[in-house]
């Protein structure tokens, strides 16, 4: 089935997705299964110039509709039926292939507010093609949304990232080159709370900014992403709450945690 991946990978949407209806559920797993893909080229332990040569076929693949590859073939499907710019999947190519470096550096806030984007904003965008959103203030809503989620992936995993030469923190916040956290002094531990604070605090505001589009959705629909949303912004607040755990393993809510997001006040 196609939701496999989205059980597997994507366990905080998956839960909310129940609230979804069959056929909604089905174009997201393939947008969610076309992003996968992406994200595993670019993460697989392939050395860089191999990973370089799967992600340019596969863009290639994707731009002649390719359609002997079962995962571009459903991506296509979802572009054509809902009426999806092919600019916005560029520009997710384009966010992926900031990774394909041998180190990453963002340079500025602008700098993460773009990569946001283009990894994560994009795919909220066509989230909301998905659920027949037309309206501009829920379009912004859902690209917010995407950017927000993509701050706390970014708060959660600082050094899992920087473990494998992932900077996304802006130079401009700090003076710390990737570290593990085993050979980490007080003072870049300090260095580190500050950084994951701050990405927190960022990505707060693009979760505010989130709910204000969330009134033009679906009543179904509008319930699966508010929980989805609620449930991913909790990651962010329980990190703050146990005194940065980022900085010594991968925060995940817990099934009780999922339930109190479901009954919790937005």
């Amino acid at each position: 089935m196609k939701s496999n991946l989205l059980k597997k990978h994507a366990k905080s949407f998956y839960w909310a997705s129940f609230f979804l209806s069959s056929n909604t559920l089905d174009k997201c797993s393939s947008l969610y299964n076309f992003c996968r893909t992406l994200d595993d080229i670019v993460d697989d332990d392939n050395n860089l110039e191999v990973k370089k040569e799967i992600f340019s076929k596969f863009k290639k693949d994707f731009e002649n509709k390719n359609l002997n590859n079962q995962i571009i073939k459903d991506m296509w499907s979802v572009i054509d039926n809902e009426n999806i710019s092919k600019q916005i999947i560029i520009d997710l190519f384009d966010g992926v292939e900031t990774d394909l470096k041998e180190k990453v550096v963002i340079n500025s806030k602008k700098d993460l507010l773009v990569y946001s984007y283009r990894v994560a904003g994009t795919v909220g965008l066509m989230m909301s093609k998905i659920l027949k959103v037309k309206n501009k203030e829920a379009l912004k809503g859902a690209i917010d949304l995407g950017i927000a989620m993509q701050l706390t992936n970014i708060a959660r995993d600082i050094i899992e990232d920087s473990e494998i030469k992932r900077v996304y923190i802006p130079k401009t916040w700090y003076k710390l080159r990737c570290s593990h956290i085993k050979n980490m002094t007080k003072e870049k531990q300090e260095i580190l709370k500050i950084a994951t604070y701050k990405i927190i605090i960022l990505s707060e505001k693009f979760y505010k900014s989130s709910l204000l589009g969330m009134g033009y959705l679906p009543l179904r629909s509008r319930f699966a992403i508010l929980l989805a949303s609620q449930i991913y912004r909790e990651i962010g607040v329980k990190i703050i709450k146990k005194n940065y755990s980022n900085l010594y393993k991968r925060e995940s809510i817990s099934m009780f945690g999922k339930i109190i997001c479901l009954i919790k006040p937005q």
